[in-house]
């Protein structure tokens, strides 16, 4: 890889400071080594001035700094990235801002993805699940519908993740499940009837989950 060009990103980068962003990140806990405050549309400026690039990439995303990791999700060429490095990508995830971003920008387009997803919403740990569940929001705005089979496991797996898992987890569920009901009697009902048990429980979780769905299919289909 040429250095030069990781050189010029971290000098742009530095030029486009905003102090007053990152300070606000900071305040709502977004916690990085470094993070210089530079917005989504300037990130995406700078991106176009180069080529998709593997090597780039991947030592942009070594790089512990807020940006640079967006920016290697921009720059990774889909082609040459595979599984395991998905999967090194993810256990190195420093945010949910920067999985929510690569998910935007590298994720969904990777061809193995759709079965990937489903492996990774099933995994217990944090950023696996949110990773997964914000890839099915994204196949679904797509595509709009799911294969029998994926579906039913996404239903199964998005009670028992919010159920169970972190405050990130849940919202990460949520926005799968918006996107699942989304103009879609169908997927309305499926969901009420996968939620409808939980209406006896005495679990906190599980009583939100039922008032939120029941809300979501009110706002989408009365």
């Amino acid at each position: 890889m040429d250095n030069s060009q990781l050189k010029e990103i971290k000098t742009q980068l530095r030029m486009a400071m905003n102090g007053t962003a990152s300070a606000s990140m900071r305040e709502k806990g977004l916690a990085y080594k470094l993070n210089f405050g530079v917005e989504l549309p300037r990130l995406k400026q700078i991106a176009a001035q180069y080529e998709k690039n593997h090597e780039l990439a991947q030592a942009l995303w070594k790089e512990n700094i807020r940006e640079c990791k967006i920016l290697a999700g921009m720059l990774q060429p889909v082609d040459s990235f595979y599984p395991e490095i998905m999967d090194i990508w993810i256990d190195d995830m420093p945010t949910v801002e920067i999985a929510e971003m690569t998910c935007m920008h590298l994720f969904q387009y990777l061809p193995y993805v759709p079965q990937k997803s489903l492996q990774l919403i099933a995994d217990e740990r944090e950023y696996q699940q949110i990773c997964g569940f914000l890839i099915i929001a994204r196949l679904l705005t797509k595509k709009g519908d799911l294969e029998e089979r994926v579906e039913n496991e996404l239903l199964d797996q998005a009670v028992v993740s919010y159920v169970s898992g972190s405050y990130a987890v849940r919202k990460a569920v949520m926005t799968a499940l918006k996107k699942y009901i989304a103009g879609n009697e169908q997927h309305a009902f499926m969901l009420c009837r996968v939620v409808e048990p939980l209406k006896a429980s005495s679990n906190e979780q599980a009583k939100s989950l039922v008032e939120w769905v029941t809300q979501e299919v009110s706002l989408n289909f009365s």
